[in-house]
């Protein structure tokens, strides 16, 4: 493919998701219909769909559309934005998006006006019930964190303490050259430097040695063990378990036989092969017999929310969630608090873990399950955001009286 074939195949993406349709799901679609494509057509295309819906809204801005939305005029704020040959790419010429038009042409000979430039960078690039929920979480930094969840977000990875050391994984890495160096967030975590798409074809990753994770998660899961006594009768439950990411890192920081459990069970089907890759046990549960495994030393709760602390991956989420969807996550996040809070033994601890920004399914919600469940108290609790040089997430870790 051409760039400009790129661009136009960038367009006809976002028109479907502006639609309303999963940006995910949109590009599986074109790239089964492309079979033309290469992966680096593919690759290229899907950044391109990526990098518009992070910052959708300065985009259309920075090309004067601020009172409608096409994917057109956002594609014009992209390459205008990477300093990209427009003239070229818009040329009509192999697949590419029709030449610019008359008024397209004076705007690219100005250079942009300063009044859509200004626009621009006022932007948060999110909805604007959700931007208020961000300063209202975040007063001083609400502007800093919609600015950072604009910019693509590293690729990281957790070393698997019990197979490798952090330096050997490095070493590993780049022995099929992948680069990566230390990342400070967490004593875990290494950042790609370069190759990132090569990783999962790495005999670091097929072996087991490193896994794909966000360094903030890392954190979290640090964090908790930091905070609980793990030994090896701990009995440790993952209660909304998803891939399996932190029931891993669970089981490799304890040592100890991790039990994982999901609302959707289809959500844990790689969970026996990953944990097969990197050495540890981890047995997953069905609903009916989490009364008969109760209790447990230790329960994770990572419930489902708005995502917003890694919208940076999932730029559409932040356009598609809606205040009603949102106020479904909240009672969704209160009942699953109550829910696995029962499956705590006494003296035990639950704890609470979003990959949110906002304080109603953050602080808020464990101030409210804390009223209404006198058995427990906070010891602590922690946030994270992109201005630490990672995803967002929260954790409050709770301990059940005796």
């Amino acid at each position: 493919m051409t760039p400009g074939a790129r661009i136009q195949a960038a367009i006809d993406c976002l028109d479907v998701i502006f639609d309303g349709a999963p940006a995910e799901k949109t590009l599986t679609g074109w790239a089964r219909r492309s079979r033309f494509a290469g992966s680096r057509d593919r690759a290229a295309v899907r950044d391109h769909v990526f990098d518009a819906l992070r910052c959708r809204d300065s985009y259309a801005a920075i090309a004067g559309d601020d009172s409608t939305l096409s994917a057109r005029s956002v594609m014009l704020g992209l390459c205008r934005d990477q300093n990209l040959p427009m003239a070229l790419l818009f040329s009509g010429e192999g697949h590419a998006p029709q030449p610019l038009t008359d008024e397209e042409q004076v705007w690219l000979d100005a250079g942009g006006t300063s009044t859509s430039e200004s626009l621009a960078r006022q932007c948060p690039d999110m909805q604007a019930w959700c931007f208020d929920k961000l300063q209202s979480a975040h007063p001083e930094t609400a502007v800093a964190i919609a600015k950072a969840l604009t910019s693509r977000a590293p690729v990281d990875l957790r070393a698997n303490l019990r197979k490798v050391s952090v330096a050997a994984a490095i070493a590993m890495l780049a022995d099929d050259g992948v680069s990566a160096q230390e990342c400070d967030v967490s004593n875990t975590a290494l950042r790609i430097v370069d190759g990132a798409r090569k990783v999962k074809n790495t005999k670091a990753y097929l072996d087991g040695f490193v896994e794909l994770q966000d360094a903030g998660s890392q954190a979290l899961i640090e964090a908790l063990i930091g905070q609980v006594q793990v030994q090896g009768s701990t009995r440790i439950l993952d209660f909304c378990a998803g891939g399996g990411g932190k029931s891993l890192a669970l089981a490799a920081h304890s040592g100890t036989t991790l039990f994982a459990h999901d609302a959707n069970a289809a959500r844990m089907k790689d969970i026996p092969e990953r944990a097969r890759r990197a050495g540890v046990v981890i047995e997953r549960l069905a609903r009916n017999d989490l009364a008969k495994k109760a209790p447990f030393d230790l329960t994770l709760c990572d419930v489902p929310c708005s995502g917003s602390g890694a919208w940076r991956r999932s730029p559409d989420a932040k356009w598609r969630l809606s205040e009603a969807q949102f106020s479904q996550l909240i009672e969704l996040q209160s009942n699953i608090l109550s829910e696995a809070s029962a499956l705590v033994r006494p003296g035990g601890i639950l704890a609470y873990a979003t990959c949110s920004l906002f304080s109603e399914e953050n602080e808020d919600q464990v101030t409210r399950f804390l009223k209404s469940a006198p058995k427990y108290e906070k010891i602590r609790q922690l946030s994270w955001s992109p201005l630490d040089g990672c995803d967002g997430f929260h954790l409050s870790i709770l301990h059940r009286a005796g």
